[in-house]
């Protein structure tokens, strides 16, 4: 049998000498304490039960004694916690250990990897985790704060739904729905918080100084992806207010570009017109505030608008003119059938459902859309005018090409106050070219290249721009007798610039003072320059506007080789001959292949420059004579082409024995 286990026994301490030593919890009135001690989580009972006396029952009365005791004890005992509690709080709370740089990366990137995923796998599940994303991009870490922006987008990419999300009104909150409904509209809504505080957040650091030049720039491509990517979704004015800030700064670097790329790639995809309108009223007034003080590239972003190509009606900066199409005849005022209340009744609601279907089909308005781009062109040419009439000289190139290119958009009745804005444009342009040519080297060598005005080049754009606008229209003979419009004055100054412009060095260089010609150190030009797609907006050499200026004069487009004046097509035929004495040899090349197409088409008229006999006239020929008119050039001979046979280039010599060839052909 097993031995039981003896009792334990308590030991008591000994007694003293004279027995007063006794335990001290022999004092205690352990039941009177008991009794005392404050009830906790117990509803207390107040009234005691009632008592039957002589007069009947009688409520007996809380004894107040008692109510004292315990109420002390409880603030003892509450003060006692309240002690401990504040003991608790008054201690540090203990510091999280820091992580080496690596291993801080390697975990953020597991975690935002995990997060990311879960999101993606079931939105609406795991929409609060939208929260623990953005809490990385609070991170000190700079490489925890891009890798926490750039898996913010990825997941509002790959979570936005394909409409805009409406802010809940009060009504809203209050409505009854379904579990589903409620589900989703908390998504919804989740998304839509989350989707504010990324924006937010991306302009705040896109704000930043330079020491976060890597934060500032991530930012700045997070923007620009969300706009091209989900650009019907909220946000949409913060995320171009952004790139629009970026764009009125002076500097010119990688993140200005991806702004500019941005914003062309959204005028081109833009079926509906409603970003670009909204895109042009924030460029227009940011470039206002800054008085036109910003770069050339970002007024040329208004040639990338689809409204070039689709836009039919006709604009000024004030109003829109729809064109009248003589085939559109108005429907005849059919009867009205009769319908009864309920069958009325049937065909507004079968409206209304129609008109719900295609909004949520997202079908295009073409009523809605050429109305944004009539606000749209409004905007535009109100910009282009304000410029020219404010004469911001690095932005005249831009503005006359830009005006050049939506000249079959611009209003006929507009064309007289445009063409006046351009003379005075030539005249001050000349007036300024001649005060600076008296000026001393050491004043002129104060104004650098840049912002040194190019009188030629402006008086050559305007000349392009003015004919431009006359062939833009879809008669041109009839639209120049009915607007009595005389181009007189850009011929003749045309034809004065020809003799000054082959004593230009810069014939052949651009604006920016870089040539086309292939770098044989193979250095490429700074990109800062143009855009990619840009290339073809004012960085043409003097020569190639001299050449466009002329085509438009010589060989204009629908109108008929006899309206133009044989003693205008022999005057600047002769001075460009004499001209090509003094080109280069690639410009030579290049006027004696225009000259060729000239002959083509006038050979007869002009046949009289080679051969004496088969002319009529008298008098002395004047080639410094400023009018086209006065020099008599039937008068003299084209001798330069004898001078011409022995160039040293053998591609100006074959130009002009091809030149005399196609002039015999044509006598």
């Amino acid at each position: 049998m097993a031995v039981e286990r003896a009792t334990k026994r308590r030991r008591l301490s000994p007694a003293g000498e004279n027995g007063a030593t006794v335990p001290g919890f022999a004092k205690w009135n352990l039941e009177q304490d008991y009794e005392q001690r404050a009830r906790k989580n117990k509803k207390k009972e107040k009234d005691r039960l009632p008592v039957r006396k002589e007069a009947g029952w009688v409520e007996q009365q809380a004894d107040g004694r008692e109510e004292a005791e315990v109420s002390e004890d409880d603030y003892e005992e509450d003060e006692k916690a309240d002690s401990g509690i504040a003991d608790i709080a008054s201690k540090p709370a203990p510091k999280k250990p820091k992580l080496p740089r690596k291993e801080e990366i390697r975990q953020a990137k597991e975690e935002l990897a995990r997060i990311a995923g879960l999101i993606s796998e079931d939105p609406e599940e795991h929409s609060g985790s939208l929260g623990s994303l953005a809490q990385f991009a609070d991170s000190e870490n700079a490489t925890v704060k891009k890798l926490a922006l750039g898996t913010q987008l990825a997941v509002y990419k790959d979570i936005i739904p394909g409409y805009r999300i409406r802010p809940l009104a009060k009504a809203d909150v209050e409505a009854k729905l379904s579990k589903d409904v409620r589900k989703l509209r908390d998504f919804e809504q989740s998304l839509l918080g989350g989707y504010k505080d990324y924006v937010q957040s991306l302009d705040r650091l896109s704000k930043k100084s330079s020491s976060d030049a890597s934060v500032v720039s991530v930012a700045i491509a997070c923007a620009c992806n969300l706009l091209t990517s989900v650009p019907h979704f909220n946000c949409r004015n913060e995320l171009i207010a952004l790139l629009v800030r970026k764009l009125s700064t002076p500097s010119i670097d990688a993140d200005h570009m991806k702004c500019r790329s941005a914003l062309e790639q959204l005028f081109q995809d833009d079926e509906e017109g409603h970003a670009s309108l909204e895109v042009v009223k924030q460029l227009t007034t940011m470039m206002k505030t800054k008085t036109y003080h910003v770069d050339e590239t970002v007024l040329n972003t208004f040639l990338h608008l689809r409204l070039l190509s689709e836009f039919a009606h006709k604009a000024s900066a004030d109003r829109i003119s729809k064109s009248e199409d003589p085939n559109d005849v108005k429907k005849a005022k059919q009867k009205k059938e009769f319908r009864t209340k309920r069958e009325r009744k049937v065909m507004k609601e079968r409206r209304e459902v129609a008109k719900e279907m295609k909004e949520a089909d997202a079908a295009v308005s073409y009523e809605e859309r050429d109305r944004n781009q009539a606000e749209t062109l409004k905007l535009v040419f109100i910009a282009y005018f304000r410029i020219l009439k404010a004469r911001t000289e690095h932005l005249m190139g831009a503005v006359l090409e830009g005006l050049a290119k939506y000249a079959h958009l611009i209003n006929q009745d507009f064309f007289g106050d445009v063409l006046e804005a351009l003379k005075d444009l030539i005249n001050d342009a000349t007036r300024e070219d001649d005060d600076e040519e008296g000026e001393l080297e050491e004043e002129e060598g104060e104004v650098s290249a840049k912002d040194k005005r190019n009188a030629t080049r402006e008086s050559l754009l305007s000349t392009i721009t003015a004919f431009a606008l006359l062939q833009g229209q879809q008669d041109v003979a009839k639209s120049a007798n009915t607007l009595h419009l005389d181009l007189n004055f850009f011929i003749t100054h045309l034809y004065r610039t020809l003799l000054p412009l082959s004593m230009d060095a810069d014939i052949e260089l651009s604006a920016k003072k870089i040539t086309h010609l292939a770098d044989p150190n193979g250095l490429a030009v700074p990109s800062t320059a143009t855009s990619t797609k840009d290339t073809k907006v004012n960085i043409s050499t003097t020569t190639v506007l001299l050449l466009r200026a002329l085509s438009s004069v010589l060989l204009p487009p629908n109108t008929p080789a006899t309206r133009i004046p044989p003693s205008r097509i022999a005057a600047l035929t002769k001075q460009l001959l004499t001209l090509s004495l003094h080109l280069p040899p690639k410009s030579a090349q290049a006027v004696m292949g225009l000259l060729q197409q000239v002959a083509k088409v006038h050979g007869g008229r002009i046949a009289g420059l080679w051969n004496t006999e088969e002319r009529r006239g008298d008098g002395v020929f004047d080639p410094l004579c400023g009018e086209i008119g006065g020099s008599n050039v039937f008068a003299g001979t084209v001798w330069e082409g004898e001078v011409l046979r022995l160039h040293f280039s053998p591609h100006v010599r074959d130009g002009v024995k091809g030149l005399e060839g196609v002039v015999w052909e044509k006598r």
